[in-house]
C-alpha cells in the first residue's frame, strides 16, 4: 500500500512514466545545511543558558520558518524567517517577535547577530 503525504504527487497523476507538469507541486522554501548549522549553534547555547527549552521547524511554500518557545505549551518567543529569494523587499530573513519584526537581512548571519546583542523579551 502506497502513502502519499501533503505535497507528494498520487500515482494516479503520473502518465507515461513522468508527472503531468501542471500537477507537479511549488519547490518549498527550506533552510540548508549551513543555516541550519547557525539555528541549531545559536539554539544549543541559548539551552544551556536556560533561555530557550523547546523549537519547531516548518516548511512552507513560500516560508521556512524556525520557531522556539520557553515552554512546549507556548507562544514562540521568536521566529526566524526564511522567504522566497526575490519576494520580500527587506531581504530574505527576518526576525519576529509576536507582531513585531526584529532584524531582517539577505543573510541568516546578518539576522541572528541580533541575538549576539542580546536581544530578550520583557517578562
Amino acid at each position: 500500500m502506497t502513502v502519499v503525504g501533503p505535497g507528494d504527487i498520487e500515482p494516479s497523476q503520473f502518465h507515461g512514466g513522468e508527472a503531468n507538469a501542471s500537477l507537479v507541486p511549488a519547490q518549498r522554501v527550506t533552510f540548508d545545511r549551513r543555516e541550519l548549522d547557525r539555528l541549531f549553534g545559536l539554539y544549543g547555547r541559548k539551552v544551556a543558558a536556560g533561555e530557550w527549552r523547546d523549537y519547531a521547524i516548518q516548511h512552507r511554500p513560500d516560508m521556512a520558518a524556525f520557531a522556539v518557545f520557553r515552554s512546549t505549551f507556548d507562544q514562540p518567543l521568536f521566529v526566524v524567517a526564511k522567504y522566497r529569494p526575490g519576494t520580500q523587499r527587506q531581504g530574505t530573513y527576518a526576525v519576529t517577535a509576536g507582531p513585531r519584526r526584529l532584524s531582517h537581512g539577505w543573510n541568516i548571519d546578518e539576522v541572528l547577530s541580533i541575538f549576539e546583542r542580546g536581544v530578550r523579551l520583557a517578562t
